[in-house]
């Protein structure tokens, strides 16, 4: 046998490396694994008792957030000012919000501090009411609250104004109550009176009197029902099919330290949304949450508008296919299309004094690109469509245009 020469001794050795370093996971960074992992592995997460919060506690329920490298903890808040400033002193890292906070906080208002926040996942579409007391069913008011006018004005005349509630000013609810009042020709800042309450504190405030109709997330409006106190008139997917509603949102500051473990939380909540819209998995989803620790209420309460099963309390029944979604028809996809809708309404009611900087402020705080990034690395192709036209009940939203759409409405509290 020939003796080697060095140099081919050196070549076969190289190509044996070369074999075995081909078989070594792509992070392999020389004599070291790059760290992939989550930079914060410690993630408490603020909820309140919704429906909506769903995603979040199957992900976590499910091991989800444990799969990605992510230990994760559910606080239960009381109200949505509170997990306002949780995650504003750090004491949750991530949260469930209605998707009109982080825009608040990003602006400092309504009593924000200016707290720059980031919405990279919608949790969830529809399934949102607005109840009224079973002492206004007279009325005949669903869909439209034009009927509502005539007794609105009359109480309104007699000094004795009749009460309304939303769960936060710049939120979602107080945002469909204020449209649907003013669809039907009643000022929401002139002619009732619209109060926040936490949303599990609803049911309590209607029992004893304080509210003529509120809007809330379920189960709180099919719990009105069956406890006897209210009936629903109208769900918000009746007034905007597929409209967005809450959102998982971190501060901009923990996002932009913390890239590994916002991406390791939406892979955990893609994995949970796709399980939570599987139909067959919906009583076990409401079994979950139904626990005093999440939403303390019973199952089938929940469970029933997770079906799409609608009784109204009002003497209507419908199988609703617009019911919550959780994850279908691109729902996780963060839109700058649903910011500037949001912008266009702190405009319309004196939220903001002068056109806002639209794009500037949606660019900043939506984020496609985060959500974009983590659903790719699970192998999801990202489909969705933005900046086009919304359809509401009543109109069209151009998202090209929001402050023409925000000066267009004849009803408004607009500050120049």
């Amino acid at each position: 046998m020939e003796k080697q020469t060095r140099r081919e001794a050196l070549k076969k050795t190289g190509s044996a490396l070369a074999t075995l370093m081909a078989g070594l996971p792509g992070r392999w960074a020389g004599t070291a694994y790059a760290d992939d992992s989550p930079e914060t592995k410690d993630v408490r997460f603020g909820i309140i008792a919704l429906t909506d919060c769903s995603p979040i506690v199957m992900a976590h329920e499910l091991g989800f957030f444990k799969k990605f490298g992510v230990n994760s903890v559910i606080s239960k808040e009381a109200s949505w000012a509170v997990i306002r400033d949780k995650i504003n002193l750090g004491e949750n890292q991530a949260t469930h919000m209605l998707i009109g906070m982080p825009f608040a906080s990003t602006m400092g208002l309504l009593g924000s501090p200016v707290k720059p926040m980031v919405i990279p996942w919608l949790l969830n579409r529809n399934g949102q009411a607005i109840t009224l007391t079973n002492d206004l069913k007279k009325y005949g008011v669903k869909a439209s609250s034009a009927p509502l006018k005539p007794a609105v004005m009359k109480a309104k005349a007699e000094g004795k104004p009749m009460t309304f509630a939303m769960t936060f000013p710049p939120g979602t609810h107080a945002m469909w109550m204020r449209y649907w009042l003013a669809a039907g020709g009643m000022h929401p800042d002139k002619d009732v009176s619209l109060v926040t309450i936490p949303p599990a504190q609803m049911i309590a405030n209607m029992k004893v009197g304080k509210m003529d109709g509120y809007c809330v997330g379920e189960p709180w409006n099919y719990r009105a029902i069956r406890d006897g106190i209210g009936y629903t008139a109208v769900t918000t997917q009746q007034l905007w099919k597929d409209h967005p509603e809450k959102v998982c949102a971190f501060t901009a500051e923990f996002a932009a330290k913390n890239p590994r473990t916002v991406k390791a939380v939406l892979k955990a909540l893609h994995l949970a949304s796709e399980w939570a819209d599987k139909m067959e998995n919906r009583p076990k989803l409401a079994e979950t949450v139904s626990q005093a620790t999440y939403i303390n209420c019973p199952q089938d309460i929940i469970l029933a508008r997770l079906q799409g099963k609608y009784e109204y309390g009002d003497g209507r029944n419908e199988q609703d296919p617009n019911y919550m979604i959780f994850n279908q028809r691109d729902c996780n996809y963060p839109q700058k299309t649903f910011g500037l809708w949001w912008l266009s309404q702190f405009r319309r009611w004196g939220m903001v004094k002068g056109a806002p900087d639209y794009n500037g402020i949606v660019s900043k705080v939506m984020r496609p690109d985060l959500y974009t990034e983590a659903v790719k690395e699970l192998g999801v192709t990202v489909k969705a469509k933005d900046m086009v036209s919304q359809k509401l009940f009543d109109g069209t939203f151009d998202p090209k245009d929001p402050e023409t759409y925000a000066k267009s409405f004849a009803i408004n509290s607009l500050a120049t």
